[in-house]
């Protein structure tokens, strides 16, 4: 049964908040320390580049560490594919999986055999998965630019409330360097991804949740 809580889903984007598992931080590497408002304001034009690049990977791959509010922190490996699909398998000794599957993210313990069911659409994790990112629209709270970080500050007040996702890019690569997301409580976890590999062909089943699994476990 998926469960209709705002907070939770707001949150959302890696291990369950029950857990203390989010995507977004507040102790993430060197770059995500600079405040937003110490950088200077970027062109719609340049932002926008830098969106559509971002956009155009449809497959990518790689490592991460994520950091949560707590300085909490963990590694593993991701895969995404573009609209909607997404996996982070957690190293040991952490039993977390997150899958979504362009419909609904699952966060599961695979030692407990518990799973979390939430639509995607209701996440922060939908925007960074979509298949074109729009600075045109009502979603851009703030876009910003240093030498070396683009800033993209995304958010739908009428969908995750006061959650937001920050994208930040590498301005002369427009690779995604990290993103974090804040959630209602103004929490950070961020993931920083590195060893990535873009345009590779992924199974299908990297992105299948198990709703058999899903739907069957005892509460």
């Amino acid at each position: 049964m998926i469960e209709d809580n705002s907070e939770r889903l707001a949150a959302l984007s890696a291990p369950s908040t029950r857990r203390q598992f989010v995507l977004g931080a507040t102790a993430c590497f060197a770059l995500a320390a600079l405040p937003v408002s110490a950088l200077a304001a970027a062109s719609p034009e340049a932002a926008q580049k830098i969106a559509d690049h971002f956009s155009s990977v449809k497959t990518m791959m790689g490592e991460f560490v994520q950091f949560g509010p707590r300085g909490e922190q963990t590694g593993g490996k991701f895969f995404i594919q573009r609209p909607g699909k997404l996996r982070f398998n957690y190293e040991k000794p952490s039993p977390m999986r997150v899958i979504a599957d362009g419909k609904n993210v699952v966060i599961g313990n695979m030692k407990l055999k518990t799973w979390d069911l939430y639509p995607l659409s209701k996440t922060p994790l939908s925007l960074l998965l979509a298949d074109k990112i729009d600075l045109g629209n009502k979603m851009v709270r703030d876009v910003k630019q240093e030498a070396d970080l683009t800033t993209i500050v995304l958010g739908d007040k009428t969908i995750f409330g006061d959650s937001t996702i920050t994208l930040m890019f590498d301005p002369k690569t427009f690779d995604l360097r990290q993103w974090t997301i804040t959630d209602v409580q103004a929490k950070d976890t961020s993931v920083m991804i590195f060893n990535v590999q873009n345009g590779v062909a992924l199974d299908p089943s990297v992105f299948e949740i198990p709703y058999a699994d899903v739907h069957g476990q005892k509460r």
